[in-house]
């Protein structure tokens, strides 16, 4: 009997010795869902009045498509002064004011306020906020009056050269956590498999044609922070709609070609610094991979710990930009030609690699950081806003 009241008294102080051990490292004990409730609320509440706008509202004089096609022009292609009338000319990193910009604008308010809500629902389980998020989800995916067509042929278009092109796949980034919006509706069971249904017939119509299409082959292997942010979103709607296909092959293009490709030996991206936005886009790409890491890690795949077989693996990259998240003055390249001043922001990639690795350090810097940026182009770039909906 002693013996036993004795082994019960050591496993009891192993247990509390345990605890103690993994609550030295603070992100073991940080609690997301209390640190950003008051801040998703807020945002929420103002858009339980708001109603939806989508792509239809809006129609795009110099689109070749029609009023459900999905419609914008390339950021960096200006008209030639040597010849006005003629194609534009491409001036790269500096942003067109003159470009048609309303479809984007309207994805982006979508993006912003759906995950929003649906962050608010999870937090306090109000169904307000959910009733809320299905209104819209239903008007970009459902109404056949509002409906976006699940696909981009007129993207980024170029005046005088092009109607569309596949790299303006990354337009649709910003679908990415409206999609993991929707999961978490669904695991609370708030929406039904039948209200759910169309809603993820819409993706798995756009992940085949982002699969299969020309212009989705194109941007697949395109090379730079483009092939990345295609894989986030084809791994993202594939978990999304259960393509288990498509996530294997996401698997294998993480591994192979993006790390491979993309990161040098020291965790840095040279295709990212050789731009005019060198900081901006190293931020990007970097929280798009980190981002291709959380969706495609599960059970039996580990993103998080692969390495080629030249030792490349994100961890590196992390640890080769946080200084210069910490001290942007430290950055020893060129500085952006635009918006420099504006990054960083609380980037997604911080957080996520904090809880991955068990970085305290990644998780307070993120805390220090602007989560709402107002900033027409840093949002453009900052299409994970709501932690709460991931972690």
């Amino acid at each position: 009997m002693m013996r036993s009241v004795y082994n019960m008294k050591k496993i009891i102080i192993t247990f509390i010795i345990m605890m103690l051990l993994l609550g030295c490292n603070n992100q073991n004990v940080f609690d997301l869902e209390t640190f950003e409730q008051d801040r998703v609320i807020k945002i929420a509440d103002e858009y339980l009045k708001a109603e939806p706008i989508t792509i239809t509202n809006f129609i795009a004089e110099r689109s070749t498509g029609g009023v459900h096609d999905y419609y914008s022009e390339g950021d960096y292609w200006w008209p030639n002064p040597e010849d006005p009338t003629g194609p534009y000319i491409r001036k790269d990193g500096l942003t067109n004011p003159d470009n048609f910009v309303a479809h984007r604008k309207a994805m982006r308010r979508f993006s912003i306020i759906v995950p929003a809500l649906v962050a608010a629902y999870k937090i306090t389980g109000d169904e307000k906020y959910a009733e809320q998020a299905v209104k819209h989800l239903n008007a970009w995916f459902v109404n056949p009056d509002s409906k976006m067509n699940p696909n981009l042929l007129y993207a980024q278009a170029i005046s005088g050269k092009v109607a569309g092109r596949g790299i303006g796949i990354i337009d649709t980034i910003h679908l990415v956590e409206v999609a993991q919006a929707i999961i978490v509706l669904e695991k609370k069971r708030f929406l039904s498999f039948g209200d759910a249904l169309p809603i993820k017939q819409w993706f798995e119509e756009y992940l085949k044609w982002l699969v299969t299409s020309d212009f989705g082959i194109e941007e697949r292997d395109n090379g730079n922070n483009h092939s990345t942010c295609w894989v986030m979103q084809a791994g993202m709607y594939a978990k999304l709609v259960n393509n288990e296909a498509v996530l294997i092959e996401c698997r294998e293009i993480y591994k192979h070609l993006i790390l491979q490709r993309q990161v040098e030996a020291d965790g840095s991206f040279p295709l990212e610094l050789k731009r005019t936005k060198p900081y901006g886009y190293s931020l990007f790409n970097l929280d798009a991979m980190v981002m291709v890491c959380a969706i495609l890690t599960d059970g039996t795949n580990n993103m998080w710990q692969f390495a080629t077989e030249d030792g490349k693996n994100i961890k590196d990259a992390m640890e080769f930009m946080y200084p210069y998240i910490k001290d942007k003055s430290k950055w020893p390249y060129k500085k952006d030609v635009m918006y420099f001043d504006q990054w960083p922001v609380r980037q997604p990639s911080l957080l996520f690699a904090g809880f991955a690795f068990k970085e305290s350090k990644y998780i307070e810097l993120w805390k220090t950081l602007n989560p709402d940026p107002t900033e027409e182009e840093i949002i453009r770039n900052f299409p994970i806003r709501q932690p709460v909906l991931w972690i």
